[in-house]
């Protein structure tokens, strides 16, 4: 009883006395602002569900079958459930293995062999049950420090799925705007159209009448096919944005081909979301699916460092067996048919040509590009960050301005029409002017597209919205 207690102790002690070989994980040191630059002036808090924010219940509907329908989405999720399960599998070795074993054979010694025993049967059965552990003690941390990579192996996986899906989300806004924006191209270009016909079918009259040039007819005819002529390539470029929706929102091939894509609010009615105020907190930017990813990355090969250092240092396994073993199958559970055993052992590697030392030093090369991709994905960050910042406010500059430029030519139009009536001017000024305030609407419309696409990439940017506790004016109060 004593020796057993010992034994207990002893492997108690050595159990709790293990330790844990390798670097433990450092974020490491990146310089970055505290602050964001912003639009100046009062904004609000935008929810992660940012794209509620338009307030197109049709865009709403196409993320959430986006977010269901998705392949690139399955595919991701399916990595995660992948990761999930090479995690149990690694934690599985931290564990003691059981196995049951259970036979049952029919021999025949030889009669004339060395062991063969006068007046014995030389044909007998031999019958036999066990349990068998085996259990290598993780002393050195080597499966300790492989549970935490793929534990952060895991977490990666589930950050980029979660990097897909606000990609996707983007994807689907922005592919929604610029169909919005053919949408309203189309509709332009055909009032157009139906407005030059008119005025040519205007100008053969008063031709046949004599009270206009055949120079201004084929004028009028010229532009009213120039806007035909535009027609046809927009409406090409509309039927590609739809279909491309609709895979993007996972429709099977049939829906694809049958079922158009829903529109909900006009493009001029798209509510702009509010601005990003001056002030933000840079620490947003930790909320990026795609840098905790790759800090996970980091994690992962960090820890494998240890798990290649821990070759280095002795195994040490144990092992133990109990169970029955008879000749008859009647006497194997009887107590004088038991059989165990229990052993331990070490191996330690004595020579193995640099192998050891070439994996140690090829795990920390693996670490060493891992920080690199990481402090280059912060770096990509703050770009896309500042550049969507840039383009958001450029794009609502662009727009404004294409705004008073239709305005000031559909005066303009108006204004020649009127002097073309009174015999002012020539027919060419009206043409002119014409022509000028279609491509003033197309670029309006186009400007806006460019809005709303920048405020939807500026959102991915930042990894989503922003919290009311991020806003300057909270986090001042708070202080």
């Amino acid at each position: 009883m004593m020796r057993s207690r010992l034994l207990a102790a002893g492997l108690l002690a050595l159990l709790t006395g293990c330790m844990t070989v390798g670097p433990d994980y450092k974020r490491p040191q990146v310089d970055t602002p505290e602050q964001w630059p912003g639009a100046a002036g009062a904004s609000e808090a935008v929810s992660a569900t940012w794209w509620q924010t338009y307030n197109d219940p049709i865009l709403g509907r196409l993320v959430d079958d986006a977010l269901l329908n998705n392949l690139d989405l399955r595919v991701a999720i399916a990595r995660v459930a992948e990761a999930r399960a090479a995690l149990g599998i690694t934690r599985a070795d931290q564990y003691p293995g059981v196995t049951a074993q259970a036979g049952a054979s029919r021999n025949r010694a030889s009669e004339n062999g060395v062991l063969a025993v006068p007046g014995i049967d030389p044909e007998y059965s031999n019958y036999n049950a066990s349990l068998n552990v085996g259990y290598e003690i993780d002393f050195w941390g080597k499966y300790r420090r492989a549970t935490e990579a793929a534990r952060a192996d895991l977490l990666g996986s589930q950050f980029n799925r979660e990097a897909v899906r606000l990609t996707l989300i983007t994807d689907v806004a922005r592919s929604y705007f610029a169909l919005r924006a053919l949408d309203a191209q189309v509709e332009v270009t055909k009032r157009t159209i139906h407005s030059r016909l008119a005025s040519t079918a205007l100008q053969r009259k008063r031709f046949e009448a004599g009270l206009a040039s055949e120079f201004d007819l084929r004028q009028s005819e010229a532009e009213a096919a120039q806007a035909q002529a535009l027609l046809p390539g927009i409406e090409s470029l509309q039927a590609q944005q739809e279909t491309a929706l609709a895979v993007l929102v996972g429709r099977s091939p049939r829906d694809i081909v049958l079922k158009p894509v829903d529109r909900g609010t006009a493009l001029e009615a798209i509510v702009a979301p509010p601005v990003v105020p001056s002030g933000l907190p840079s620490q947003l930017l930790e909320r990026r699916p795609d840098l905790r990813a790759a800090e996970q990355s980091l994690v992962a090969a960090n820890a494998r460092i240890g798990q290649a250092k821990a070759a280095y240092y002795p195994s040490i396994s144990l092992t133990g067996a109990l169970g029955v073993e008879s000749t008859s199958l009647g006497d194997l559970f009887k107590t004088s048919s038991r059989v165990w055993s229990v052993g331990a052992s070490a191996a330690q590697t004595v020579f193995d040509a640099g192998r050891t030392e070439s994996q140690v030093a090829a795990a920390q090369a693996r670490e060493q590009q891992v920080v690199a991709l990481y402090q280059s994905s912060i770096q990509r960050a703050f770009k896309d960050a500042l550049d969507a910042l840039v383009i958001q406010r450029k794009a609502r500059e662009v727009l404004d301005a294409e705004t008073v430029r239709r305005d000031a030519l559909k005066i303009s139009l108006d204004l020649a029409q009127m002097r073309y009536d009174n015999g002012i001017s020539s027919l060419l000024d009206v043409l002119i002017s014409e022509r000028a305030l279609l491509d003033a609407e197309l670029n309006r419309v186009e400007a806006q597209r460019a809005q709303l696409s920048a405020t939807a990439d500026l959102f991915k940017a930042l990894g989503g919205g922003w919290r009311e506790e991020d806003m300057p004016e909270r986090s001042a109060r708070s202080n």
